[in-house]
């Protein structure tokens, strides 16, 4: 979390729903405070929007590795991942995060596109 509003919060009730309906479990998953001790301790901090972005940069004071990354940048669309308070589309907000995560694993596995998420 790079905010503290929902530190220690499970995943909201309409989010889980949605991570089952796709088979993934949010049992055991809450918020946790992002520290600046983290930096140290991660290769990348991946935010979904730009105010996580911003977020991330007050927190750690810097970024001189360049560790910090927008989401939906990896996937050559660039913006913010649809945030499902605003537009009410958990399943819209799963597809950006899918694209995402896909995105990280082809830097890595040029097989990622065919890989079951």
């Amino acid at each position: 979390a790079t905010s503290t509003e929902e530190i220690g919060n499970p995943v909201y009730p309409p989010a889980q729903r949605e991570l089952i309906s796709h088979g993934l479990s949010p049992k055991g998953k809450y918020a946790v405070q992002l520290t600046r001790a983290d930096y140290e301790k991660y290769d990348y901090f991946v935010g979904m929007d730009s105010a996580n972005i911003r977020n991330m940069h007050r927190i750690f004071g810097s970024d001189p590795d360049g560790k910090i990354l927008k989401l939906l940048d990896l996937t050559g669309k660039g913006g913010d991942v649809a945030d499902p308070w605003y537009v009410g589309s958990f399943d819209r907000t799963y597809a950006d995060c899918e694209a995402g995560c896909r995105a990280i694993l082809s830097l890595y596995d040029s097989d990622a596109d065919s890989l079951k998420l």
